[in-house]
């Protein structure tokens, strides 16, 4: 009997292509919404959803539909899967993980269904920790704590230049107590408990990215740590950002730069940036 562990995300963990293909891992897309515009996050011009966001015009998102999950769990089946580990972006911030499970339910080999409580390269490590582990032939409940091992221990870190975009996007949660604040003041972010919550405010955002590297160096310690640094906007930014956290933490494994699911720019928006500190 096969014991071939099929393993499937969605688009919110930001894995490069590059990685999806060489780990076999299965994405399901998000929607978006740009004015009377719904297609798959995929498939927008990221150029076109900045301006779209930088000129106010109605951008939504919604979690895939139930059928997609559907699909993609028969297809795992089909070529021999034993079972499916399917890693999601929270509950609290998308449906995502509702409509995994109503999927689930209607397949013939056991699909374990995982709400990750975070999203972006906290999820995307997490779920190559599990597409590693069934590469190697793990059993499905190794391949489970593999992700849950990873998602649990990993920091998601946010630098965003205005919280408006997470306001309206309802997507705000416990970092709606920074609202208010002078536009010189930036909130620095993370993801607790599944939500957006506040670390906290720094005047100038040259100070604040200097904090976010601290912050990112402490959560590292001296403990091996794959890193990323995701950014919906390319700019000179995020390499410098590279450079200077190669000098403050020490133990580097790995440092990826990557570009951050659209759904999740839409949220943040187009000047946000993140560290994810994910201890190996």
């Amino acid at each position: 009997m096969s014991t071939h562990v099929a393993v499937v995300t969605d688009s919110t963990a930001s894995l490069p292509d590059q990685l999806v293909r060489q780990w076999g891992i299965k994405v399901i897309q998000l929607q978006l919404q740009v004015a009377d515009r719904i297609d798959d996050e995929s498939r927008f011009d990221r150029g076109q959803l900045v301006d779209s966001l930088e000129a106010g015009l109605p951008v939504a998102t919604s979690p895939p539909d139930p059928g997609a999950f559907f699909w993609t769990y028969q297809d795992a089946a089909s070529a021999g899967a034993s079972a499916v580990v399917s890693v999601h972006i929270s509950g609290r911030m998308s449906a995502t993980v509702h409509a995994a499970r109503q999927a689930a339910e209607q397949v013939r080999i056991p699909v374990y269904v995982l709400d990750s409580a975070t999203v972006g390269m906290s999820l995307g490590f997490a779920v190559l920790s599990a597409a590693r582990a069934a590469a190697a032939g793990a059993q499905v409940n190794r391949v489970v704590e593999a992700a849950e091992r990873r998602f649990t221990s990993s920091s998601e870190l946010l630098f965003v230049d205005t919280l408006e975009y997470l306001r309206r996007g309802g997507r705000i949660g416990a970092a709606s107590a920074l609202l208010g604040t002078a536009l010189s003041i930036k909130p620095l972010l993370t993801v607790k408990r599944g939500e957006v919550a506040p670390l906290t405010r720094i005047p100038g955002a040259r100070r604040a990215m200097n904090k976010l590297l601290d912050i990112a160096a402490q959560r590292a310690g001296n403990h091996p740590t794959e890193l990323a640094v995701s950014t919906f906007r390319r700019s000179d930014r995020e390499m410098n950002l590279v450079h200077q956290l190669r000098e403050r933490i020490p133990n580097v494994r790995d440092l990826t730069v990557v570009e951050a699911s659209s759904v999740v720019g839409a949220h943040v928006g187009p000047g946000s940036m993140s560290i994810t500190v994910s201890p190996v």
